[in-house]
């Protein structure tokens, strides 16, 4: 006879990393002192309201640790834009180099001594085009997130929760002008362990839009959810990949239940990392 033994949820016999279990969302683990990592993505935007939009973004990264509970990364990035037909968007058919970016992780909370863990990250960044319009210009951002994360099942389910700040700058090459806009939000995901290495689970996001870095004006929301994975694998290499579909909003210059102005329908993300 066979019987099922698992082990009791207060045994910590194969802790869950967070650092990368998501696709969209982070948790709060930065990795062990000392720990290097080569780590690349892709990221792909579909869909507006009219015509063809596809927008995709590839990013290689260099992370260290260099002391407890501090990350440090260094990004550079590729990006493509094919833009066809799109209502308010001028047509773009191009793949470009799509500037750096420099992410710092911090660890307040271990979930491993408290009740759950606690990192707060800020991404300088400076782009070469308009995320939403793929116009060329000088794009400077800081993305500013809070990641909570706690496990209902010890060493098998894990959840986490982020807060989500993006203000950003961006002058366009073609007019010289400066514009000002920012994204709030809130993000939720939840993993669970198939197998020893094998997480399935999903995440949804609440995103706002808004004219102006102090959120001066709103001007669209999008709610988006999708399945993600995650796979550990051999020599200390893991991928994971998430989709999210926009599933309800609204733009406040046009009508209809989504919000294909500020937002995209579908959006996809594959990432790939080696520790070193």
């Amino acid at each position: 006879m066979l019987a099922l033994v698992i082990p009791p949820t207060g045994a910590r016999t194969a802790p869950i990393d967070t650092e990368h279990l998501f696709g969209f969302t982070i948790g709060s683990d930065v990795g062990e002192v000392g720990e290097r990592e080569v780590e690349s993505s892709a990221t792909g935007r579909f869909g507006k309201q009219t015509g063809t939009y596809n927008a995709a973004s590839g990013t290689l990264s260099v992370e260290t640790v260099p002391i407890a509970n501090l990350r440090t990364e260094m990004s550079g990035e590729i990006i493509g834009y094919g833009v066809t037909g799109v209502g308010g968007l001028a047509n773009q058919q191009y793949g470009a180099f799509g500037g750096v970016s420099a992410d710092i992780r911090y660890r307040f909370l271990d979930r491993a001594t408290a009740p759950f863990g606690f990192a707060v990250g800020a991404e300088p960044r400076w782009g070469r085009a308009d995320d939403v319009t793929g116009q060329p210009g000088n794009q400077y951002g800081v993305d500013f997130v809070a990641a909570f994360d706690w496990e209902p099942i010890r060493d098998r389910v894990v959840a986490a929760v982020n807060l989500l700040y993006q203000p950003e700058a961006m002058r366009l090459k073609s007019t010289g002008t400066w514009s000002q806009q920012a994204t709030a939000g809130v993000a939720f995901g939840a993993m669970f362990e198939i197998r020893p290495g094998f997480f399935a689970g999903g995440e949804a996001r609440y995103l706002r839009a808004y004219d102006g870095i102090g959120l001066d004006t709103f001007v669209g929301q999008g709610f988006f959810i999708g399945p993600t994975i995650y796979m550990r694998l051999p020599k200390k290499a893991w991928i994971a990949l998430a989709w999210s579909a926009q599933v309800a909003g609204q733009a406040t210059t046009s009508v209809g239940s989504l919000d294909l102005v500020n937002f995209e329908r579908r959006q996809a993300r594959f990432l790939f990392g080696v520790n070193f």
